[in-house]
């Protein structure tokens, strides 16, 4: 029972590692006007709805996966966490699951 406790600790702390990462590009989008522009036109979302969204880890999946499509920001963004790109994809990948913004 303890060896389930351990597995599901470690996994908890992947995952909210994930998620700061997320949130970490998230700030990044947002201190480039361009890319954040780029960004809210691909998602269809406002500033509100972003800060609305951004508990949700399907969406913060959604943010490393405009990333890893644009590989320029993906550099950029990996050389000012001092991080490899590729853990950019195990983010998302740890966070899963596709964001479907809620629809009227």
């Amino acid at each position: 029972m303890a060896r389930g406790k351990i597995r599901s600790s470690k996994d908890r702390v992947r995952r909210e590692a994930a998620q700061a990462l997320a949130v970490a590009a998230l700030s990044f989008l947002a201190s480039e006007p361009e890319h954040l522009g780029q960004f809210l036109a691909a998602s269809g979302l406002g500033p509100d709805d972003i800060r609305k969204a951004s508990g949700d880890p399907s969406f913060l999946s959604g943010v490393l996966d405009h990333f890893s499509g644009n590989e320029p920001l993906l550099i950029a963004f990996a050389q000012q966490q001092g991080i490899d790109p590729t853990e950019v994809e195990r983010a998302r990948a740890l966070l899963g699951g596709v964001w479907e913004r809620d629809l009227p």
